[in-house]
Protein backbone atom coordinates (compact mmCIF):
# COMPACT_ATOMS: atom_id res chain seq x y z
CA UNK A 1 0.00 0.00 0.00
CA UNK A 2 1.11 3.44 -0.81
CA UNK A 3 2.35 5.52 2.20
CA UNK A 4 -0.93 8.19 1.40
CA UNK A 5 -3.32 4.89 2.64
CA UNK A 6 -6.06 6.49 4.95
CA UNK A 7 -7.63 4.46 7.91
CA UNK A 8 -11.21 3.60 7.31
CA UNK A 9 -12.58 5.98 9.90
CA UNK A 10 -10.89 8.69 8.10
CA UNK A 11 -12.36 8.04 4.99
CA UNK A 12 -15.64 7.92 6.95
CA UNK A 13 -15.00 10.69 9.06
CA UNK A 14 -13.59 13.04 6.15
CA UNK A 15 -16.95 14.68 4.59
CA UNK A 16 -18.30 15.60 7.75
CA UNK A 17 -15.18 17.25 8.82
CA UNK A 18 -14.58 19.36 5.70
CA UNK A 19 -18.48 19.95 5.68
CA UNK A 20 -17.71 21.69 9.54
CA UNK A 21 -14.90 23.60 8.13
CA UNK A 22 -17.11 25.23 5.82
CA UNK A 23 -20.03 26.05 8.13
CA UNK A 24 -17.58 27.69 10.53
CA UNK A 25 -15.43 29.38 7.83
CA UNK A 26 -18.85 30.86 6.75
CA UNK A 27 -21.08 31.81 4.29
CA UNK A 28 -18.80 32.42 1.57
CA UNK A 29 -17.61 29.51 1.89
CA UNK A 30 -20.87 27.67 2.21
CA UNK A 31 -22.03 29.53 -0.74
CA UNK A 32 -18.89 28.34 -2.61
CA UNK A 33 -19.61 25.17 -1.87
CA UNK A 34 -23.01 25.57 -4.58
CA UNK A 35 -24.37 22.51 -5.39
CA UNK A 36 -22.73 20.80 -2.15
CA UNK A 37 -25.38 22.46 0.20
CA UNK A 38 -28.25 23.44 -2.11
CA UNK A 39 -29.48 20.94 -4.68
CA UNK A 40 -30.46 22.73 -8.17
CA UNK A 41 -34.09 23.35 -9.25
CA UNK A 42 -34.87 21.56 -12.18
CA UNK A 43 -34.80 23.45 -15.30
CA UNK A 44 -32.06 26.01 -13.64
CA UNK A 45 -29.40 27.49 -15.32
CA UNK A 46 -25.51 27.83 -13.97
CA UNK A 47 -26.67 32.33 -14.03
CA UNK A 48 -29.61 30.96 -12.42
CA UNK A 49 -28.18 29.00 -9.86
CA UNK A 50 -25.71 31.27 -9.22
CA UNK A 51 -28.38 33.96 -8.60
CA UNK A 52 -30.61 31.61 -6.63
CA UNK A 53 -27.54 30.62 -4.06
CA UNK A 54 -26.41 34.14 -3.60
CA UNK A 55 -30.26 35.34 -2.46
CA UNK A 56 -30.11 33.22 0.55
CA UNK A 57 -28.76 34.30 3.75
CA UNK A 58 -26.80 31.99 6.02
CA UNK A 59 -27.28 32.43 9.79
CA UNK A 60 -23.81 30.55 11.45
CA UNK A 61 -25.44 29.46 14.69
CA UNK A 62 -22.04 26.82 14.43
CA UNK A 63 -20.01 29.28 14.94
CA UNK A 64 -21.94 31.35 17.74
CA UNK A 65 -22.16 28.48 19.56
CA UNK A 66 -18.57 27.11 19.10
CA UNK A 67 -17.64 30.45 20.43
CA UNK A 68 -20.33 30.51 23.11
CA UNK A 69 -18.20 26.42 24.65
CA UNK A 70 -15.22 28.24 24.45
CA UNK A 71 -16.02 31.29 26.45
CA UNK A 72 -17.41 28.91 28.62
CA UNK A 73 -14.94 27.13 29.28
CA UNK A 74 -12.29 29.72 29.39
CA UNK A 75 -14.14 31.54 31.40
CA UNK A 76 -11.25 31.16 34.03
CA UNK A 77 -7.96 31.28 33.32
CA UNK A 78 -6.86 27.33 33.68
CA UNK A 79 -4.84 26.48 36.32
CA UNK A 80 -1.53 25.75 35.94
CA UNK A 81 1.57 24.13 38.36
CA UNK A 82 4.73 23.96 37.63
CA UNK A 83 8.00 22.89 39.84
CA UNK A 84 9.32 24.77 42.63
CA UNK A 85 11.57 27.74 41.55
CA UNK A 86 14.29 26.24 42.71
CA UNK A 87 13.75 23.27 40.77
CA UNK A 88 16.37 23.10 37.51
CA UNK A 89 13.52 22.49 35.25
CA UNK A 90 11.46 25.17 36.84
CA UNK A 91 13.31 28.03 33.87
CA UNK A 92 13.26 25.14 31.09
CA UNK A 93 9.31 24.63 31.73
CA UNK A 94 8.70 28.19 32.35
CA UNK A 95 10.04 28.72 28.16
CA UNK A 96 8.09 26.01 26.99
CA UNK A 97 4.78 27.23 28.56
CA UNK A 98 5.58 30.97 27.09
CA UNK A 99 6.56 29.38 23.67
CA UNK A 100 4.74 25.54 23.45
CA UNK A 101 5.38 25.24 19.13
CA UNK A 102 8.77 27.50 18.48
CA UNK A 103 6.09 30.33 17.29
CA UNK A 104 5.36 32.13 20.15
CA UNK A 105 2.16 30.34 21.23
CA UNK A 106 1.56 29.98 24.74
CA UNK A 107 0.56 27.39 26.47
CA UNK A 108 -2.97 28.56 27.22
CA UNK A 109 -3.26 29.78 23.76
CA UNK A 110 -2.08 26.31 22.29
CA UNK A 111 -5.26 24.74 25.03
CA UNK A 112 -7.70 27.25 23.49
CA UNK A 113 -6.86 25.97 20.07
CA UNK A 114 -7.18 22.50 20.86
CA UNK A 115 -10.00 22.48 22.81
CA UNK A 116 -11.59 24.75 19.59
CA UNK A 117 -10.79 21.79 17.43
CA UNK A 118 -12.27 18.85 19.60
CA UNK A 119 -15.39 20.52 19.87
CA UNK A 120 -15.79 21.48 16.57
CA UNK A 121 -14.46 17.96 14.60
CA UNK A 122 -14.08 15.97 17.64
CA UNK A 123 -10.54 14.80 16.81
CA UNK A 124 -7.02 16.37 16.91
CA UNK A 125 -3.55 15.70 17.75
CA UNK A 126 -0.20 16.78 19.04
CA UNK A 127 3.29 15.45 18.28
CA UNK A 128 6.31 16.31 20.88
CA UNK A 129 9.48 16.55 19.60
CA UNK A 130 13.07 17.26 20.46
CA UNK A 131 14.45 20.73 18.87
CA UNK A 132 18.16 20.34 18.75
CA UNK A 133 19.38 23.78 18.19
CA UNK A 134 17.56 24.99 21.15
CA UNK A 135 17.58 22.11 23.09
CA UNK A 136 14.42 22.02 23.99
CA UNK A 137 11.28 20.12 23.53
CA UNK A 138 8.10 21.26 21.29
CA UNK A 139 5.01 20.78 20.57
CA UNK A 140 3.23 20.45 16.65
CA UNK A 141 -0.37 20.34 16.07
CA UNK A 142 -2.34 18.20 14.21
CA UNK A 143 -6.24 18.69 13.21
CA UNK A 144 -8.13 15.76 12.14
CA UNK A 145 -8.01 15.80 8.58
CA UNK A 146 -4.12 15.75 9.16
CA UNK A 147 -3.87 12.02 11.05
CA UNK A 148 -4.14 9.97 7.76
CA UNK A 149 -3.56 6.40 9.46
CA UNK A 150 -3.08 4.86 12.68
CA UNK A 151 -2.40 1.36 14.06
CA UNK A 152 -2.17 0.10 17.74
CA UNK A 153 -0.38 -2.97 18.60
CA UNK A 154 -0.28 -4.89 21.92
CA UNK A 155 3.48 -4.99 22.96
CA UNK A 156 5.00 -6.37 26.17
CA UNK A 157 1.16 -6.62 27.68
CA UNK A 158 0.18 -2.99 26.90
CA UNK A 159 -1.72 -1.79 23.71
CA UNK A 160 0.48 1.20 22.40
CA UNK A 161 0.58 3.69 19.07
CA UNK A 162 2.43 1.87 16.62
CA UNK A 163 1.82 3.56 13.53
CA UNK A 164 0.47 7.27 13.25
CA UNK A 165 0.90 8.74 9.80
CA UNK A 166 0.39 12.66 9.21
CA UNK A 167 0.05 14.88 6.50
CA UNK A 168 1.80 18.53 6.59
CA UNK A 169 2.69 20.93 4.13
CA UNK A 170 6.96 22.48 4.25
CA UNK A 171 8.50 24.61 2.44
CA UNK A 172 10.92 23.21 -0.35
CA UNK A 173 14.54 24.30 -0.59
CA UNK A 174 15.84 27.67 -2.57
CA UNK A 175 16.97 24.62 -5.03
CA UNK A 176 13.51 23.48 -6.01
CA UNK A 177 12.02 27.06 -6.40
CA UNK A 178 10.38 26.79 -9.86
CA UNK A 179 11.47 30.90 -9.75
CA UNK A 180 14.28 33.31 -8.55
CA UNK A 181 11.28 34.84 -7.31
CA UNK A 182 12.01 35.34 -2.89
CA UNK A 183 8.40 36.05 -3.27
CA UNK A 184 7.13 33.01 -4.31
CA UNK A 185 7.01 30.31 -1.74
CA UNK A 186 7.64 26.64 -3.07
CA UNK A 187 5.11 24.62 -0.81
CA UNK A 188 5.73 20.71 -1.30
CA UNK A 189 3.41 18.26 0.66
CA UNK A 190 5.07 15.96 3.08
CA UNK A 191 3.95 13.18 4.98
CA UNK A 192 5.18 12.04 8.19
CA UNK A 193 5.11 8.40 9.31
CA UNK A 194 6.38 7.73 12.87
CA UNK A 195 6.03 4.14 13.59
CA UNK A 196 7.53 1.71 16.35
CA UNK A 197 9.47 -0.98 15.30
CA UNK A 198 10.00 -4.02 17.49
CA UNK A 199 13.59 -4.95 17.99
CA UNK A 200 13.82 -8.31 20.10
CA UNK A 201 16.22 -8.49 23.00
CA UNK A 202 18.37 -11.37 23.30
CA UNK A 203 20.50 -12.35 26.70
CA UNK A 204 23.92 -12.91 25.84
CA UNK A 205 24.28 -15.23 28.69
CA UNK A 206 21.54 -17.60 28.29
CA UNK A 207 20.76 -16.57 24.48
CA UNK A 208 17.32 -16.84 24.88
CA UNK A 209 15.29 -14.01 23.44
CA UNK A 210 13.20 -11.76 25.60
CA UNK A 211 10.13 -9.61 25.53
CA UNK A 212 10.59 -7.21 21.65
CA UNK A 213 11.99 -3.20 23.07
CA UNK A 214 9.93 -1.35 20.58
CA UNK A 215 12.56 1.61 19.06
CA UNK A 216 10.82 4.70 17.95
CA UNK A 217 11.50 6.04 14.15
CA UNK A 218 10.70 9.24 11.77
CA UNK A 219 10.08 8.83 7.99
CA UNK A 220 9.49 11.52 5.93
CA UNK A 221 7.89 11.34 2.37
CA UNK A 222 7.76 13.89 -0.33
CA UNK A 223 6.25 13.99 -3.61
CA UNK A 224 8.44 14.72 -6.21
CA UNK A 225 8.61 14.38 -10.07
CA UNK A 226 9.52 11.26 -11.38
CA UNK A 227 11.25 10.26 -14.16
CA UNK A 228 11.43 12.23 -17.33
CA UNK A 229 7.20 13.39 -16.96
CA UNK A 230 5.15 15.90 -14.87
CA UNK A 231 4.10 13.17 -12.53
CA UNK A 232 4.56 12.88 -8.96
CA UNK A 233 5.13 10.31 -6.46
CA UNK A 234 6.11 9.51 -3.24
CA UNK A 235 9.75 9.31 -2.16
CA UNK A 236 11.52 8.45 1.02
CA UNK A 237 13.26 11.79 1.76
CA UNK A 238 14.55 10.84 5.30
CA UNK A 239 14.62 8.55 8.03
CA UNK A 240 15.81 8.78 11.48
CA UNK A 241 16.13 7.71 15.27
CA UNK A 242 14.63 9.77 17.51
CA UNK A 243 16.64 9.48 20.75
CA UNK A 244 16.52 11.28 24.70
CA UNK A 245 19.83 11.04 26.35
CA UNK A 246 21.45 8.84 23.74
CA UNK A 247 18.73 6.41 23.88
CA UNK A 248 16.22 5.46 21.36
CA UNK A 249 12.45 6.31 22.31
CA UNK A 250 10.10 2.95 22.97
CA UNK A 251 7.15 4.64 22.44
CA UNK A 252 5.49 7.17 20.32
CA UNK A 253 5.01 11.15 21.34
CA UNK A 254 2.06 11.44 19.97
CA UNK A 255 -1.47 12.68 22.03
CA UNK A 256 -4.59 12.10 20.27
CA UNK A 257 -7.26 14.75 21.87
CA UNK A 258 -10.97 13.91 21.68
CA UNK A 259 -14.17 14.76 23.22
CA UNK A 260 -14.62 11.67 25.86
CA UNK A 261 -11.02 10.00 25.65
CA UNK A 262 -7.42 10.35 24.07
CA UNK A 263 -7.67 7.00 22.62
CA UNK A 264 -6.63 7.08 19.06
CA UNK A 265 -10.78 5.97 17.82
CA UNK A 266 -12.49 8.69 15.72
CA UNK A 267 -15.39 10.07 17.63
CA UNK A 268 -18.50 11.78 16.72
CA UNK A 269 -17.81 16.00 16.43
CA UNK A 270 -19.85 17.39 19.49
CA UNK A 271 -21.50 19.74 16.93
CA UNK A 272 -22.94 17.19 14.31
CA UNK A 273 -26.64 17.61 15.03
CA UNK A 274 -26.27 21.46 15.41
CA UNK A 275 -24.31 21.30 11.40
CA UNK A 276 -27.09 19.30 9.95
CA UNK A 277 -29.93 21.47 11.52
CA UNK A 278 -27.59 24.98 10.25
CA UNK A 279 -27.39 23.51 6.83
CA UNK A 280 -31.62 22.64 6.95
CA UNK A 281 -31.84 25.94 7.39
CA UNK A 282 -30.17 27.35 5.16
CA UNK A 283 -31.30 25.82 2.28
CA UNK A 284 -35.03 26.90 4.01
CA UNK A 285 -34.02 30.33 3.58
CA UNK A 286 -32.64 29.87 0.37
CA UNK A 287 -35.93 28.53 -1.02
CA UNK A 288 -38.09 31.38 1.03
CA UNK A 289 -35.96 34.31 -0.57
CA UNK A 290 -36.30 32.84 -3.67
CA UNK A 291 -40.23 33.11 -3.27
CA UNK A 292 -40.00 36.21 -1.85
CA UNK A 293 -37.84 37.47 -5.13
CA UNK A 294 -40.46 36.28 -7.75
CA UNK A 295 -43.34 37.06 -5.59
CA UNK A 296 -43.16 39.48 -2.55
CA UNK A 297 -43.58 42.46 -5.33
CA UNK A 298 -46.81 43.24 -7.27
CA UNK A 299 -46.50 43.26 -11.22
CA UNK A 300 -48.35 45.59 -13.04
CA UNK A 301 -50.73 43.85 -15.59
CA UNK A 302 -53.03 45.82 -18.44
CA UNK A 303 -55.70 45.16 -20.63
CA UNK A 304 -56.56 47.01 -23.56
CA UNK A 305 -53.88 49.54 -23.76
CA UNK A 306 -51.69 50.07 -27.03
CA UNK A 307 -49.05 47.43 -26.86
CA UNK A 308 -46.05 50.65 -27.81
CA UNK A 309 -47.62 52.60 -24.86
CA UNK A 310 -44.64 53.33 -22.63
CA UNK A 311 -46.53 53.03 -19.31
CA UNK A 312 -45.02 54.22 -15.59
CA UNK A 313 -45.65 53.74 -12.59
CA UNK A 314 -45.93 56.69 -9.94
CA UNK A 315 -48.26 59.54 -8.64
CA UNK A 316 -47.39 62.28 -10.70
CA UNK A 317 -48.66 59.42 -14.27
CA UNK A 318 -51.77 58.51 -15.21
CA UNK A 319 -52.57 55.34 -17.56
CA UNK A 320 -55.03 56.63 -20.36
CA UNK A 321 -56.65 54.32 -22.83
CA UNK A 322 -59.85 55.25 -25.50
CA UNK A 323 -60.55 51.03 -25.97
CA UNK A 324 -63.67 50.74 -24.55
CA UNK A 325 -63.47 47.80 -21.16
CA UNK A 326 -59.93 48.39 -21.14
CA UNK A 327 -58.83 47.46 -17.65
CA UNK A 328 -55.28 47.45 -15.30
CA UNK A 329 -54.29 46.07 -11.93
CA UNK A 330 -51.51 44.61 -10.39
CA UNK A 331 -50.64 40.67 -9.71
CA UNK A 332 -49.89 39.46 -6.37
CA UNK A 333 -49.53 36.43 -4.57
CA UNK A 334 -52.07 35.28 -2.51
CA UNK A 335 -51.93 32.19 -0.02
CA UNK A 336 -49.73 30.43 2.68
CA UNK A 337 -46.62 29.05 0.91
CA UNK A 338 -44.11 31.43 2.51
CA UNK A 339 -45.63 31.43 5.18
CA UNK A 340 -44.76 27.51 5.43
CA UNK A 341 -41.55 28.55 5.02
CA UNK A 342 -41.69 31.16 7.67
CA UNK A 343 -42.92 28.54 9.82
CA UNK A 344 -40.08 25.84 8.98
CA UNK A 345 -37.83 28.66 9.47
CA UNK A 346 -38.61 28.99 13.32
CA UNK A 347 -38.44 25.53 14.01
CA UNK A 348 -35.61 24.87 12.30
CA UNK A 349 -33.75 27.95 14.66
CA UNK A 350 -35.48 26.80 17.85
CA UNK A 351 -34.10 23.34 17.28
CA UNK A 352 -30.55 24.87 16.65
CA UNK A 353 -30.98 26.58 19.89
CA UNK A 354 -31.68 23.24 21.79
CA UNK A 355 -28.67 21.52 19.59
CA UNK A 356 -26.51 24.78 20.98
CA UNK A 357 -27.35 24.11 24.28
CA UNK A 358 -29.07 26.97 24.83
CA UNK A 359 -26.55 29.36 23.70
CA UNK A 360 -28.16 31.23 21.01
CA UNK A 361 -31.90 31.62 22.70
CA UNK A 362 -33.14 34.46 24.25
CA UNK A 363 -33.17 35.13 27.64
CA UNK A 364 -36.32 34.27 29.70
CA UNK A 365 -38.18 37.58 31.17
CA UNK A 366 -39.79 35.46 34.07
CA UNK A 367 -37.69 34.46 36.77
CA UNK A 368 -36.79 31.21 37.01
CA UNK A 369 -35.81 29.49 41.06
CA UNK A 370 -32.19 28.00 41.54
CA UNK A 371 -33.50 24.31 41.24
CA UNK A 372 -35.18 25.20 37.78
CA UNK A 373 -32.04 27.05 36.07
CA UNK A 374 -29.85 24.06 37.65
CA UNK A 375 -32.01 21.66 35.83
CA UNK A 376 -32.32 23.20 32.36
CA UNK A 377 -28.10 23.49 32.56
CA UNK A 378 -27.86 20.28 34.01
CA UNK A 379 -27.27 18.91 30.55
CA UNK A 380 -25.16 21.41 28.77
CA UNK A 381 -22.73 21.51 31.62
CA UNK A 382 -22.55 17.59 31.54
CA UNK A 383 -21.51 18.21 27.74
CA UNK A 384 -19.15 20.55 28.44
CA UNK A 385 -17.95 19.29 31.32
CA UNK A 386 -17.39 16.19 29.93
CA UNK A 387 -15.27 17.61 27.32
CA UNK A 388 -13.00 19.87 29.54
CA UNK A 389 -12.15 16.90 31.36
CA UNK A 390 -10.89 14.83 28.29
CA UNK A 391 -8.90 17.49 26.71
CA UNK A 392 -7.49 18.41 29.92
CA UNK A 393 -5.97 14.91 30.65
CA UNK A 394 -4.79 14.51 27.21
CA UNK A 395 -3.35 17.99 27.84
CA UNK A 396 -1.43 16.56 30.82
CA UNK A 397 -0.05 13.82 28.77
CA UNK A 398 1.38 16.20 26.38
CA UNK A 399 3.27 17.90 29.49
CA UNK A 400 4.36 14.71 30.78
CA UNK A 401 6.21 14.12 27.43
CA UNK A 402 7.37 17.87 27.60
CA UNK A 403 8.39 17.13 31.42
CA UNK A 404 9.66 13.67 30.46
CA UNK A 405 12.09 15.05 27.57
CA UNK A 406 14.21 17.43 29.75
CA UNK A 407 14.16 15.43 33.09
CA UNK A 408 15.76 11.68 34.59
CA UNK A 409 12.33 9.84 34.63
CA UNK A 410 12.65 6.19 32.89
CA UNK A 411 8.89 6.51 31.58
CA UNK A 412 6.54 9.35 31.14
CA UNK A 413 3.86 7.62 33.01
CA UNK A 414 6.75 8.30 36.28
CA UNK A 415 6.14 12.07 35.55
CA UNK A 416 3.02 12.48 38.14
CA UNK A 417 0.71 15.28 38.63
CA UNK A 418 2.47 16.48 41.72
CA UNK A 419 5.44 17.61 39.01
CA UNK A 420 3.45 19.44 36.53
CA UNK A 421 -0.48 19.96 36.02
CA UNK A 422 -2.62 21.69 34.26
CA UNK A 423 -6.26 22.34 34.65
CA UNK A 424 -9.15 23.47 32.10
CA UNK A 425 -12.41 25.31 33.88
CA UNK A 426 -15.23 22.98 34.85
CA UNK A 427 -17.31 25.59 36.78
CA UNK A 428 -19.61 27.27 34.25
CA UNK A 429 -21.87 29.12 36.43
CA UNK A 430 -21.06 32.59 37.86
CA UNK A 431 -21.39 32.12 41.65
CA UNK A 432 -19.62 35.03 42.66
CA UNK A 433 -19.69 35.42 46.32
CA UNK A 434 -22.47 38.44 47.82
CA UNK A 435 -21.17 40.67 51.07
CA UNK A 436 -23.71 38.81 53.16
CA UNK A 437 -22.02 35.28 52.40
CA UNK A 438 -18.80 36.30 52.60
CA UNK A 439 -19.43 37.84 55.96
CA UNK A 440 -21.48 34.58 56.94
CA UNK A 441 -18.32 32.73 56.13
CA UNK A 442 -15.60 34.77 57.96
CA UNK A 443 -18.05 34.87 61.14
CA UNK A 444 -18.65 30.46 60.77
CA UNK A 445 -14.71 30.00 60.36
CA UNK A 446 -14.14 33.24 63.36
CA UNK A 447 -16.55 30.92 65.15
CA UNK A 448 -14.42 27.32 64.67
CA UNK A 449 -17.76 26.15 62.70
CA UNK A 450 -15.53 25.31 59.76
CA UNK A 451 -11.90 25.27 59.08
CA UNK A 452 -9.28 27.65 57.71
CA UNK A 453 -9.15 25.38 54.43
CA UNK A 454 -12.56 25.27 54.31
CA UNK A 455 -12.83 29.16 54.16
CA UNK A 456 -10.53 29.33 51.34
CA UNK A 457 -12.14 26.72 49.51
CA UNK A 458 -15.26 28.42 49.25
CA UNK A 459 -13.45 31.92 48.70
CA UNK A 460 -11.94 30.10 45.34
CA UNK A 461 -15.19 28.57 44.44
CA UNK A 462 -16.95 32.27 44.89
CA UNK A 463 -13.78 34.05 42.63
CA UNK A 464 -12.48 35.87 45.64
CA UNK A 465 -9.37 33.90 45.35
CA UNK A 466 -7.04 33.09 41.89
CA UNK A 467 -7.36 29.30 41.10
CA UNK A 468 -4.51 28.36 40.85
CA UNK A 469 -3.47 29.62 44.00
CA UNK A 470 -3.05 26.84 47.26
CA UNK A 471 -4.39 27.74 50.47
CA UNK A 472 -0.84 27.59 51.72
CA UNK A 473 0.50 30.13 49.21
CA UNK A 474 -2.14 32.40 50.15
CA UNK A 475 -1.57 31.73 54.25
CA UNK A 476 1.62 32.73 53.45
CA UNK A 477 0.60 35.75 51.53
CA UNK A 478 -1.53 37.01 54.43
CA UNK A 479 1.24 36.44 57.34
CA UNK A 480 3.74 38.89 55.06
CA UNK A 481 0.99 41.02 55.02
CA UNK A 482 1.03 44.45 57.96
CA UNK A 483 -1.67 44.04 59.43
CA UNK A 484 -4.52 46.63 58.65
CA UNK A 485 -4.55 49.80 60.90
CA UNK A 486 -7.75 50.13 62.61
CA UNK A 487 -9.07 53.43 61.81
CA UNK A 488 -8.52 56.19 65.20
CA UNK A 489 -11.84 57.90 66.21
CA UNK A 490 -11.36 61.97 66.33
CA UNK A 491 -11.52 62.77 70.37
CA UNK A 492 -14.12 65.24 71.29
Amino acid sequence: MPVNTTHPDYDAGLGAWLRIRDILAGEDAIKRGGEKYVPRLESQSDDEFAAYVQRGFFYNATARTLDGYLGLIFRRDPVLVLPDASSALHPVLKTFVNDVDLRGTTLDAYARHTVSEVISLGRSGSLIDWQEDEDRAYVSHYPAESILNWCETRINGRVQLSLVVLSETVVGSTESRPTDDPFVIDEVEQIRVLRLVPVPVTNSTVKMEQPVRPTYTVELWQRRPTGKGRNKDWQLVRSVTPRRRGQPLEAIPFVFHGPTHSRAEVEKPPIADLVAANLDHYRLNVDFKHGMHFTALPTAWVSGFDKGAELRIGATTAWVTETPGASAGFLEFKGEGLGTFEKALDRSERLMTVLGSRLLETQKRVSESAEALALRQAGESSIIGCLAVAVTASLNDVLRWVYWWHSTEALPEDVSPEHLRYELNTDFEAASLGANELTALVAAWQQGAISRDTLLHNLRAGELLPPARTNEQEVELISKDPAPVKPVSPAI
